[in-house]
């Protein structure tokens, strides 16, 4: 779709709060998603009246008003409100990629500031914002030597690693998380830590040499060409690089002079030809980014998922899967069940009973994980033939809030367990799943995982949490689905598009209402173990929850 360029006069509004602020020697930004101290997030116990005390039941809260930032802070962390809805459909497979935009331009030409006024003026969570800049090649010891002296030409197609960048955008289309090289323009190298990326509807790439690729240039769905005057790219390529980069202007203009000017007469400005939309002075042209904005919301709309009410309607009337394991219903289990499906039961029962189940449960799971023999010697010099673990390491994932009461039971059977945090809720307007919040140990790939949630109904927030780990690498056959109680429609869902999933649950009702809660149920898990009030006509599965 080939348009001609378009123009206006009106300045930019400001940046909200939504989007991730420039930090140097970080290229790669994700709106949407949680950023304040991921690493040992303390329990959300803590903001919850402890059992006993005598105040009055906490009230959930949404953040709904245009004119606060959609997120909640805790001691700890922040955690946005705006979530990503489900990319995928109820077999669990992606229905439909990424919308990526490629952004090309000469250098300092405004490309990150069109994108970051795209990403405001999109108004849509989970934006992915991916810079060319992260992929530099590795320099030899005579290209660092060139660099040092500023005869080494950054502005040449071959300074790119074109295969990285195209593996990276086709892996960010299907949904996948990927690793992003952070490159440090002081010492013209890669650094040793690589940023994590995972999650988009919508993937902005920006680079000189957007254009310059036959397969990168497939890869887009929409493409646009700042088109900004040389004279002010200079003024900001001088300011830039001398400020952030640590360069002298002797140094600057003559890199200029020599790569910068030619190179973009030569590789950048040909490209322009090949852009969509063409955006003349850059940020100033407010006129063409409503334009991009208008297009791809459109192509959003065109998107548009919902998993709940297909998982409503399928897999039903089948029997069970062999993938289901359920707690043997001893008169002592069903004792504990008959004490939390109670409603009169007092909320500190509540939670004795249920960590009972809890550690029941974990330990029930354990029995599912790959052992070998092995052979030790006891204290009277005998060898004894016995079994150990066959995997690498285990990491436990919750799904807040209801999956974090799990954790201790976890902690308490496995010594140095991991664990990761998933928050997943219910868009009230829509009825679908949204992933908000994420924080996965390093490698969990290797891992086997228990994935915790209390309460699954119809397995849309369970479903999610599978794809979010399967997206992360995760074998899906290394993937435990654990919950104190499931309904059948939830069973079925998870074991439908996820056949490899072991499900393990200490009991199974047969029936959802036209409300989402399981007949007959245990009430709103997280509700009744926090001590918070109920969102009237909220489901069962915790992804209600707002943890406002």
């Amino acid at each position: 779709m080939a348009a001609p360029p378009v123009s206006a006069d009106t300045s930019p509004s400001p940046l909200p709060s939504t989007v991730a602020p420039d930090v140097p020697g970080r290229p790669a930004e994700q709106s949407e998603t949680a950023c304040e101290d991921r690493s040992n997030a303390g329990s959300l116990d803590r903001l919850l009246p402890p059992v006993g005390t005598g105040r009055s039941p906490r009230k959930r809260t949404t953040s709904q008003c245009k004119s606060e930032p959609p997120l909640l802070r805790t001691s700890k962390r922040t955690i946005y409100t705006a979530g990503r809805p489900p990319w995928y459909n109820e077999h669990g497979t992606q229905s439909k990629e990424a919308f990526a935009i490629g952004l090309g331009g000469g250098s300092a030409s405004g490309k990150t500031t069109v994108a970051r006024m795209i990403i405001e003026a999109l108004d849509v969570p989970w934006v992915v914002l991916l810079s060319m800049d992260s992929f530099y090649k590795v320099l030899t010891q005579q290209q660092q030597e060139q660099a040092a002296c500023n005869n080494f030409n950054f502005d040449h197609p071959d300074a790119f690693d074109f295969d990285l960048i195209i593996s990276t955008l086709k892996k960010l289309k299907q949904g996948r998380s990927v690793q992003i090289p952070i490159y440090d323009f002081t010492t013209h190298s890669r650094k040793k830590d690589w940023k994590t990326l995972y999650g988009a509807n919508v993937i902005i790439f920006e680079g000189i040499m957007a254009f310059a690729d036959k397969t990168l240039l497939e890869l887009l769905d929409m493409k646009i060409f700042v088109d900004t005057d040389s004279d002010i790219r200079l003024v900001r390529r001088l300011r830039r690089d001398i400020s952030e980069r640590g360069r002298d202007i002797e140094g600057v203009i003559k890199q200029y002079n020599k790569f910068v000017k030619p190179a973009f007469e030569q590789y950048i400005q040909p490209t322009m030809r090949l852009a969509d939309i063409v955006v003349p002075r850059g940020s100033g042209n407010t006129v063409a980014i409503d334009l991009i904005v208008q297009h791809v919301h459109s192509q959003l709309e065109e998107r548009e998922l919902s998993v709940r009410a297909a998982l409503a309607s399928a897999h039903q009337c089948h029997p069970l899967p062999q993938t289901l394991s359920v707690l043997k219903s001893t008169p002592q289990v069903r004792g504990m069940h008959t004490i939390i499906r109670d409603k009169e039961t007092s909320r500190d029962e509540f939670i004795f009973y249920s960590k009972r189940l809890m550690r029941l449960l974990i330990e029930h799971a354990l029995s599912f994980l790959p052992f070998q023999d092995c052979t030790v010697q006891t204290p009277q010099g005998q060898d004894y033939v016995g079994k150990c673990y066959a995997g690498k390491q285990i990491t436990g994932v919750s799904i807040l809030r209801a999956g974090e009461t799990m954790e201790p039971a976890l902690r308490a059977v496995c010594k140095d367990v991991r664990i990761g945090t998933i928050l997943i809720q219910t868009n009230q307007l829509t009825g679908e799943p949204e992933l908000h919040y994420l924080r996965l140990p390093k490698d969990i790939s290797d891992d086997h995982v228990i994935l915790m949630d209390c309460t699954v109904s119809t397995g849309a927030a369970a479903m999610m949490a599978v794809r979010v780990l399967l997206d992360h690498d995760v074998p899906e056959d290394k993937i435990f689905l654990l919950s104190l109680l499931m309904a059948e429609m939830g069973v079925h869902s998870v074991a439908y598009a996820f056949p490899r999933v072991r499900i393990i649950t200490t009991a199974v009702d047969k029936r959802v209402n036209d409300l989402f809660r399981i007949i007959p149920g245990i009430g709103n898990f997280g509700d009744r173990y926090f001590g918070t009030d109920a969102v009237p006509d909220g489901s069962d599965e915790e992804e209600t929850a707002s943890m406002g």
